[in-house]
């Protein structure tokens, strides 16, 4: 089977149209999405594009580049629709929307040029049904973007290679693409963009034992193109940090990750390799059902440029002592290529006894995951909110059968069929999760349902929250970045000194200090509001009060 352009640009529109549902109802997800979006919203209200921040704090974690983009879909959006779409979630979506909506056609172009165009759509499908990209996909974070900016800097080693093997030249566009990849990874993350950018030419040049097709890249005069893109900027924020940013963004958050856990995220080398069965679920067990397989043809040129991809990615942040299970997502697409490969084009080598038994005992544990994936829009609603959503039992109807039936195929050693049963569950299954469970999750949803007293009864229209007992980036993001985010005593001290305009949030564990710093302000508060809920973040059930002078 051979794909064309109408091909992919029909998978590209079926990516996209996968990945709208729960868009526009999702809300702000802490900690990390609400931070992007209001860094970027800051941005286009201060019109400074170099220096990124969130509140009156700089944002050093990472270069501007994620931020331009999400301030430019903002923009865009504000000219149609008015300004107040700078509170919405929604723009800032946009660019991991357009990002998945390419990653998905792209993934099944390098899979067809690698094992034909079956096992391209095959491998297209796993990735885009995947729990981690589907996820990753809905939020305005950079792992998306990120993520489409890698398969450009794989594709066109691909193309580079490819060229070689049929000692034909390649065309100087490929080299250009290459190297710009590089440079705007650059301006996405960091030095991180290095890794898969020269960690899978490296470790060909280890198998193959030859390097003569890196010539094909132009590294002589390449890498100033990869420059070029990123020392303007890097140059700016230099000056107007005086420094501080690559002290922070290099020192502390790239380096720092590498010895230490940071934000509580310090685990031991196999997290990634633990995590992997929910990450990439459905196709997780077929996953590991071609191990086998990959490894009888690993000395194919195709499997070892796959190898070369996902090894020296997942070994490095392995290794490191921060993890996150979307550190890895960059290697997805080369093992989904690799899985559909081992469904579609190869067949299935004979296995040991100790194989089988490990397959056996992964596979209870995938199904396991699959039914509580199919069960757990159903369960959550019950459980936070105490009712049911016809929606949401539908969405159960339609993706527990298919996983019962995968199960069945499974038992019957039909694995391909298997694989398009569970990716059916997946898709029914994260459209219920997104359409019909996270939108009534009311009991979670504490930002949103707090930014909508406060503007209901703010006295101003420069009104400024105090939170004292809920301090998460959401809150920030849906209310202002003026939100002030301090304690019960200092949130006294700010109503007395700014009595007119000011509202605070107080939990009632924090009401007693609260209440006996205003006896000495000789201030009396009204409530205006209350409401409970669960932040999810933490796990704290708050009971949360709005107060304002009387």
């Amino acid at each position: 089977m051979t794909l064309n352009l109408r091909h992919y640009a029909l998978l590209g529109l079926l990516a996209f149209l996968l990945a709208l549902p729960g868009r526009m109802t999702l809300p702000p997800l802490d900690r990390d999405e609400p931070r992007y979006m209001e860094a970027s919203e800051q941005m286009l209200l201060s019109h400074n594009f170099i220096d990124v921040r969130f509140q009156d704090k700089p944002r050093y974690l990472q270069p501007a580049g994620i931020y331009w983009l999400e301030a430019a879909s903002t923009a865009a959006t504000e000219k149609i629709f008015g300004p107040s779409v700078l509170r919405k979630t929604w723009p800032y979506r946009i660019p991991s929307l357009l990002a998945a909506t390419i990653i998905v056609p792209l993934t099944a172009w390098i899979g067809a040029t690698l094992f034909g165009g079956a096992t391209g759509l095959m491998a297209a499908g796993l990735l885009m049904v995947s729990t981690l990209f589907v996820a990753e996909s809905h939020m305005a974070t950079i792992d998306t973007v990120l993520l489409l900016d890698i398969l450009c800097i794989e594709a066109a080693l691909l193309c580079a290679l490819t060229d070689r093997q049929k000692n034909r030249p390649t065309h100087l566009r490929v080299a250009v693409a290459y190297w710009l990849a590089l440079g705007v990874g650059l301006m996405l993350k960091g030095p991180v963009v290095l890794i898969p950018g020269f960690g899978t030419p490296l470790a060909l040049w280890f198998l193959e034992k030859d390097r003569s097709w890196w010539s094909r890249l132009r590294p002589r005069w390449g890498w100033l193109l990869m420059i070029a893109v990123v020392v303007p900027w890097c140059v700016a924020i230099e000056v107007i940090s005086g420094g501080d940013f690559f002290a922070r963004a290099v020192g502390r958050n790239f380096l720092g990750k590498v010895a230490h856990g940071q934000e509580a995220h310090g685990l031991p080398p196999g997290f990634h390799l633990l995590v992997f069965g929910l990450a990439f679920w459905p196709g997780s067990l077929f996953a590991a059902m071609a191990i086998p397989a990959v490894w009888k043809n690993r000395k194919l040129p195709q499997v070892r440029f796959l190898l070369s991809w996902i090894v020296p990615h997942w070994l490095v942040f392995e290794l490191i002592a921060t993890k996150l299970p979307h550190y890895v997502l960059p290697t997805y697409p080369a093992i989904a290529i690799l899985t559909a490969t081992s469904l579609m084009a190869w067949r299935p080598p004979t296995l040991s006894r100790w194989a089988k038994a490990l397959l056996g005992v992964y596979g209870v544990l995938w199904a396991v995951i699959g039914i509580a994936f199919c069960l757990a829009g159903s369960i959550a609603l019950y459980k936070l909110e105490h009712t049911f959503s016809l929606s949401a039992l539908i969405a159960l109807g339609g993706s527990l059968p298919l996983m019962l039936g995968a199960i069945m195929m499974l038992l019957k050693q039909q694995r391909r069929q298997a694989a398009f049963c569970a990716m059916g569950a997946a898709v029914i299954a994260h459209a219920g999760l997104f359409l019909s469970v996270i939108p009534n999750l009311q009991t979670i949803r504490l930002s949103p349902r707090i930014a909508d007293l406060f503007e209901d009864v703010r006295p101003c229209n420069d009104s400024v929250l105090i939170s004292s007992s809920y301090s998460e980036p959401s809150l920030v993001f849906l209310v202002g970045p003026n939100t002030q985010l301090i304690g019960p005593a200092a949130a006294a001290a700010y109503l007395h000194d700014h009595p007119q305009c000011s509202l605070a949030l107080i939990d009632r564990r924090d009401e007693a200090v609260f209440t006996h710093e205003l006896l000495g302000y000789g201030l009396d508060v009204v409530e205006y509001g209350r409401l409970e809920g669960l932040n999810y973040s933490n796990g704290h059930h708050l009971d949360l009060g709005l107060f304002a002078p009387r």
